[in-house]
């Protein structure tokens, strides 16, 4: 039996007999109550119909007439794959991006839109008439004394691999310096003691062209006033700092952006030894300038910003020196001031050359003993060691025209480095050699042979 899903109560027919078919009311007209069950049945199967329609839509899946899911031939795809599916649940569009691609979460129109300036509206309540005058500006702050120096250090370090005044010129002034613009000239003089000579001389330049752009003339003579107090600390990480410091100010006199009066008003004045030592030297360098010594040279010359010119007349030089001195620990120093690692190899070959040209065994003994210390201390590497003798085999042909036993002395001072360690098996082979000729004495059928060269 059906149970009764009518909320109309019975009659009272019904709780008496029990046995009569029951019956509900529904829009005035009474109906059985087994047609009431059978159409909720079939309006379940309906709603259940509509359901797996709309969700199994495409994959080939009916329902019967029980509700029951039927599948014809198609394994239906998860339901999790629907969540990344890009087309519309109710089966319509081509599954395209929406608003053409302008749309989503963090998005702000299509690729290459340009949006247009606002326009400010004076009927908005938040409209505020000052807006329109409004200037806006960056503000830099400016540096503190332990922001200063960690803030210039590298920049100041970087300009002595490249050496380009202009972009420590313009890094600067992107930079609120304020009051710190003096210290510029002492942390990069600071930085130029514990460095080379090229070092120092860059640093010149640098404070001569900082000078009217960055600093001013008053920031200069502060900034050599407080090394000059700092000179006892600065001397205990380079002892040789009075002297330096003394340069420093002669080269600013020198270069027009120091008054030549700076020295005169600190006589009688000073009684730190360091500072006296430094003034002192500053004043010996400006009166040698007016004997017609340039002031300019001051830290001499070296670098690779030398003409190759320069530094073979420097190397010819550095040799004649030592054969006259004989100090091979004075010749590695002056070699090692010229900063020229790159170019060693020109000092074996004049050194060769000068073996060559020497008539007597005094220079070919001091020159193995020259390279042989210069290859012992690394100063002179493999490579421009090597690079050295293969240039004197590749010229010796025309040596030999001025030269004309160079063969033979080149032969055995070879023999000799190579017996010292200088020079590898591999390229003592690869020197050239002069044949002879052969007469007919030895024993060659009356005839003359001619060796190669």
């Amino acid at each position: 039996e059906h149970e009764n899903l009518s909320d109309t109560p019975l009659s009272g027919d019904e709780e008496n007999g029990g046995s009569e078919e029951r019956k509900t009311e529904i829009n005035g007209n009474w109906i059985p109550a087994t047609s009431i069950t059978e159409a909720k049945i079939n309006a379940k199967a309906k709603r259940r119909l509509r359901k797996n329609s709309s969700r199994d839509s495409g994959r080939g899946d009916s329902v019967s007439d029980n509700g029951e899911t039927l599948k014809v031939g198609v394994v239906p795809t998860s339901p999790k794959g629907k969540l990344l599916d890009r087309r519309s649940r109710s089966g319509k569009g081509r599954g395209l991006p929406k608003k053409g691609g302008a749309g989503g979460k963090g998005v702000w129109g299509t690729p290459g839109q340009v949006y247009d300036v606002e326009e400010v509206d004076i009927k908005d309540p938040n409209y505020d008439d000052d807006q329109e005058n409004c200037i806006y500006e960056t503000v830099v702050l400016p540096l503190d004394e332990r922001a200063f120096e960690k803030t210039l250090t590298p920049i100041i370090q970087e300009y002595f691999e490249h050496g380009d005044t202009n972009e420590v010129s313009e890094m600067l002034k992107d930079l609120n310096l304020g009051e710190m613009k003096y210290s510029v000239p002492v942390l990069a003089v600071s930085l130029a003691l514990e460095g080379k000579a090229s070092h120092r001389e860059m640093t010149s330049k640098l404070i001569s062209d900082l000078c009217g752009t960055v600093v001013s003339k008053t920031d200069v003579e502060k900034s050599f006033d407080r090394l000059l107090k700092e000179l006892p600390e600065l001397a205990l990480d380079s002892p040789k700092a009075p002297q330096l410091v003394g340069q420093f100010i002669a080269r600013a006199v020198g270069d027009g952006i120091l008054s030549s009066t700076y020295i005169d008003g600190y006589k009688g004045t000073v009684d730190c030894v360091q500072a006296r030592a430094a003034l002192d030297r500053a004043t010996v360098l400006l009166s040698m300038t007016k004997g017609g010594k340039r002031i300019d040279n001051v830290w001499g010359s070296g670098g690779g910003q030398q003409s190759v010119k320069h530094l073979v007349k420097e190397i010819d030089m550095l040799l004649k020196e030592y054969l006259l001195s004989g100090d091979v620990l004075e010749a590695e120093r002056c070699l090692q001031e010229l900063e020229v690692p790159h170019f060693h190899h020109e000092l074996v070959y004049e050194a060769i050359v000068m073996v060559l040209e020497s008539t007597g065994e005094k220079t070919f003994k001091m020159i193995l003993d020259l390279l042989k210390s210069l290859w012992r201390s690394s100063v002179i590497t493999m490579d421009q060691m090597k690079r050295g003798y293969e240039r004197v085999y590749c010229e010796i042909p025309d040596i030999n025209l001025d030269v004309p036993h160079s063969y033979s002395v080149l032969e055995r001072f070879v023999e000799e480095c190579f017996q010292a360690g200088i020079i590898s098996k591999p390229l003592r082979d690869l020197c050239p050699s002069r044949g002879r000729k052969r007469f007919v004495s030895e024993g060659d059928g009356g005839r003359l042979k001619l060796e190669s060269y």
